[in-house]
Protein backbone atom coordinates (compact mmCIF):
# COMPACT_ATOMS: atom_id res chain seq x y z
CA UNK A 1 0.00 0.00 0.00
CA UNK A 2 1.19 3.49 -0.79
CA UNK A 3 1.37 6.34 1.66
CA UNK A 4 -0.61 9.46 0.79
CA UNK A 5 0.48 12.57 2.68
CA UNK A 6 -2.11 14.96 1.24
CA UNK A 7 -1.48 18.49 0.08
CA UNK A 8 1.57 20.28 1.45
CA UNK A 9 0.96 23.70 3.01
CA UNK A 10 3.13 26.51 1.64
CA UNK A 11 4.41 27.24 5.17
CA UNK A 12 5.00 24.88 8.04
CA UNK A 13 5.59 26.89 11.22
CA UNK A 14 7.63 29.69 9.59
CA UNK A 15 10.02 31.63 11.84
CA UNK A 16 8.73 34.86 13.34
CA UNK A 17 9.81 37.85 11.27
CA UNK A 18 9.74 41.10 13.28
CA UNK A 19 8.90 43.19 10.21
CA UNK A 20 5.58 41.31 9.98
CA UNK A 21 4.33 42.58 13.35
CA UNK A 22 3.07 45.98 14.40
CA UNK A 23 3.90 47.90 16.53
CA UNK A 24 7.61 47.72 15.86
CA UNK A 25 10.93 49.04 17.13
CA UNK A 26 12.11 52.42 15.85
CA UNK A 27 15.29 54.46 16.21
CA UNK A 28 15.03 57.73 18.13
CA UNK A 29 16.05 60.97 16.43
CA UNK A 30 15.15 63.42 19.21
CA UNK A 31 13.60 63.59 22.69
CA UNK A 32 11.82 66.65 24.11
CA UNK A 33 11.67 66.65 27.90
CA UNK A 34 8.69 67.97 29.85
CA UNK A 35 5.68 66.91 31.92
CA UNK A 36 5.17 64.41 29.14
CA UNK A 37 8.03 63.18 26.96
CA UNK A 38 7.92 63.71 23.19
CA UNK A 39 9.95 61.21 21.14
CA UNK A 40 10.71 61.81 17.47
CA UNK A 41 11.65 58.70 15.47
CA UNK A 42 13.81 58.53 12.34
CA UNK A 43 10.85 57.21 10.33
CA UNK A 44 7.07 57.12 10.63
CA UNK A 45 6.06 54.83 13.49
CA UNK A 46 3.03 52.59 13.93
CA UNK A 47 2.21 53.01 17.62
CA UNK A 48 -1.32 53.57 18.91
CA UNK A 49 -2.65 55.57 21.83
CA UNK A 50 -2.52 53.35 24.91
CA UNK A 51 0.46 51.30 23.66
CA UNK A 52 3.01 50.49 26.37
CA UNK A 53 6.56 51.30 25.20
CA UNK A 54 10.13 51.17 26.51
CA UNK A 55 12.97 53.58 25.76
CA UNK A 56 16.53 52.29 25.31
CA UNK A 57 19.00 55.18 25.25
CA UNK A 58 22.77 54.55 25.31
CA UNK A 59 24.84 56.87 27.53
CA UNK A 60 26.46 58.61 24.54
CA UNK A 61 23.07 60.14 23.62
CA UNK A 62 22.37 61.76 26.98
CA UNK A 63 18.95 61.43 28.63
CA UNK A 64 20.41 58.63 30.75
CA UNK A 65 17.52 58.93 33.21
CA UNK A 66 15.12 57.85 30.45
CA UNK A 67 17.05 54.66 29.65
CA UNK A 68 14.87 51.60 30.39
CA UNK A 69 11.86 53.86 31.16
CA UNK A 70 8.41 52.60 30.27
CA UNK A 71 5.26 54.56 29.62
CA UNK A 72 2.03 54.66 27.70
CA UNK A 73 1.52 56.50 24.42
CA UNK A 74 -0.70 59.51 25.14
CA UNK A 75 -0.90 61.00 21.65
CA UNK A 76 0.56 60.85 18.15
CA UNK A 77 1.29 64.52 17.23
CA UNK A 78 2.70 63.53 13.83
CA UNK A 79 3.56 60.33 11.96
CA UNK A 80 7.12 60.31 13.35
CA UNK A 81 6.35 61.53 16.89
CA UNK A 82 4.98 59.88 20.03
CA UNK A 83 3.95 61.66 23.23
CA UNK A 84 4.62 59.38 26.21
CA UNK A 85 3.27 59.62 29.76
CA UNK A 86 6.71 59.93 31.37
CA UNK A 87 7.35 63.09 33.41
CA UNK A 88 10.88 64.13 32.42
CA UNK A 89 10.52 67.80 33.40
CA UNK A 90 13.12 67.52 36.18
CA UNK A 91 15.73 65.71 34.09
CA UNK A 92 18.78 67.88 33.41
CA UNK A 93 20.45 65.54 30.93
CA UNK A 94 19.27 66.62 27.43
CA UNK A 95 19.19 64.28 24.42
CA UNK A 96 22.15 64.77 22.07
CA UNK A 97 23.17 63.30 18.72
CA UNK A 98 25.98 60.77 18.58
CA UNK A 99 27.73 58.64 15.98
CA UNK A 100 27.68 55.63 18.30
CA UNK A 101 26.98 52.35 16.49
CA UNK A 102 24.34 51.51 19.12
CA UNK A 103 21.36 53.75 18.35
CA UNK A 104 18.63 54.80 20.83
CA UNK A 105 15.39 52.87 20.40
CA UNK A 106 11.72 53.03 21.26
CA UNK A 107 9.98 49.67 21.28
CA UNK A 108 6.63 48.18 22.13
CA UNK A 109 6.23 45.99 25.19
CA UNK A 110 4.17 42.88 24.55
CA UNK A 111 0.42 42.79 24.72
CA UNK A 112 -1.04 45.19 27.27
CA UNK A 113 -4.52 43.69 26.77
CA UNK A 114 -6.19 47.04 27.12
CA UNK A 115 -9.75 47.30 26.03
CA UNK A 116 -13.10 48.54 27.18
CA UNK A 117 -14.30 46.73 30.29
CA UNK A 118 -18.01 46.73 31.09
CA UNK A 119 -20.27 44.98 33.56
CA UNK A 120 -20.93 42.31 30.92
CA UNK A 121 -17.25 41.61 30.34
CA UNK A 122 -14.76 42.80 27.80
CA UNK A 123 -16.20 44.75 24.88
CA UNK A 124 -13.77 44.86 22.00
CA UNK A 125 -14.99 47.37 19.42
CA UNK A 126 -12.53 46.10 16.79
CA UNK A 127 -10.78 42.85 16.03
CA UNK A 128 -7.52 44.15 17.54
CA UNK A 129 -7.02 45.12 21.16
CA UNK A 130 -5.22 48.50 21.33
CA UNK A 131 -1.63 47.85 22.36
CA UNK A 132 -1.50 44.28 21.12
CA UNK A 133 0.86 43.03 18.46
CA UNK A 134 -0.82 42.60 15.07
CA UNK A 135 0.42 40.08 12.51
CA UNK A 136 0.73 41.89 9.17
CA UNK A 137 2.47 39.07 7.29
CA UNK A 138 2.16 39.15 3.50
Amino acid sequence: MGYFSGPKPPYNNPPIQPQFYEPSMFFIEDVTLGQTTLVTTTEDNNYVIGQLIRLLIPKTFGCTQLNESTGYVLSIPSADQVEIGIDSSRYVDEFTSSSSPTQPQILAIGDTNTGIISSTGVNIPSTNIPGSFINVSP
